[in-house]
């Protein structure tokens, strides 16, 4: 494996911030860390760039890496701020690492000007941090990380600070350069349509311990357990069967449930049914469908069996 962390913990006084974290990841791929606030997401992830100790291993592209300080392990990070330079122009925030790395400037140049364009920020050189937007920004914080080639990229909730539609464009855009530079790397986020969107698999935590790893469709279709099922989707719990919104069929025989609260999301509804005295919740699409509260309706139920 190209990234092998094994029996990582970290404690802080006697309560565990993470326990016995170990996982894998291929090359070129991207694991999102997801889960609720405080579950243990960016202390692993400072962990592996090397900004908090801990117990355990870490080997990248088989090399132990653990008592390597962080500007030595190939990693780059983005964090949450994106900690870009307000004096520093757009093509010096870029460059910024490579000064470090290669004394040539016509060739840093030449390397910062390139990866403006492969950001979609040609012409932006000579603007300064204040004058751009927030994907603006963002591209920059990318820009800056990649042009180094790291072995890995972390991103630490990079997305939080932006508005819903920004957010949406830019997980887009993740993906993408992801792909086109095959940067093995790892996303933290707490929004699970987030990690639904641009993950090869997804590791999900709860309390500093890793809940399961798999696949947005292997989380969702087979959780492991009781806290998976509830943090991915939505689910309803009955008769020791759960079941998901998409198990429940509007039909014109079936058993009885009554609509108790229609919640319209555009081409979608949610509807809310109360069935054997028990609140439920399914959707239909809208160009579809005219239920109204208070409607008597007939469901046909397919069953999960519960965790």
């Amino acid at each position: 494996m190209f990234l092998e962390v094994k029996n990582l913990s970290k404690k802080y006084q006697d309560k565990y911030a993470i326990k016995d974290i170990n996982f894998s990841l291929d090359e070129g791929k991207l694991m999102c860390f997801l889960g609720p606030s405080g579950c243990g997401k960016s202390t692993i992830l400072k962990v592996i760039g090397g900004f908090i100790e801990s117990s355990g291993e870490i080997y990248l592209d088989g090399k132990l890496i653990n008592n390597l300080p962080p500007e030595e392990r190939e990693i780059s990070t983005v964090f949450q701020s994106f900690g870009l330079f307000p004096h520093m122009n757009v093509l010096e925030n870029i460059v910024y690492g490579l000064k470090f790395r290669e004394k040539n400037k016509a060739i840093i140049k030449e390397k910062g000007l390139k990866m403006l364009d492969k950001m979609g920020l040609s012409g932006y050189q000579n603007r300064y941090i204040n004058e751009l937007s927030g994907g603006e920004k963002q591209r920059v914080a990318l820009g800056r990380s990649l042009i180094i080639e790291p072995k890995l990229l972390l991103l630490d909730e990079p997305l939080s600070s932006l508005d819903a539609k920004l957010q949406e464009e830019m997980r887009g855009e993740i993906k993408r350069f992801q792909h086109e530079f095959n940067i093995t790397t790892i996303f933290v986020t707490h929004n699970q349509k987030e990690a639904f969107e641009i993950s090869d698999e997804i590791m999900l935590l709860n309390n500093g311990e890793i809940m399961q790893i798999g696949t947005a469709r292997e989380l969702y279709e087979k959780p492991n357990n009781r806290f998976v099922l509830e943090f991915i989707g939505k689910s309803n719990i009955i008769d020791n069967s759960y079941i998901r919104p998409e198990d429940i069929a509007i039909t014109n025989e079936g058993e009885d449930a009554k609509i108790i609260d229609i919640i319209y999301q555009g081409e979608l509804s949610i509807l809310k049914l109360k069935y054997q005295g028990k609140t439920i919740e399914t959707f239909v699409i809208n160009n579809e469908s005219n239920y109204s509260i208070g409607d008597n309706i007939k469901i046909i139920i397919r069953k999960r069996q519960v965790i």
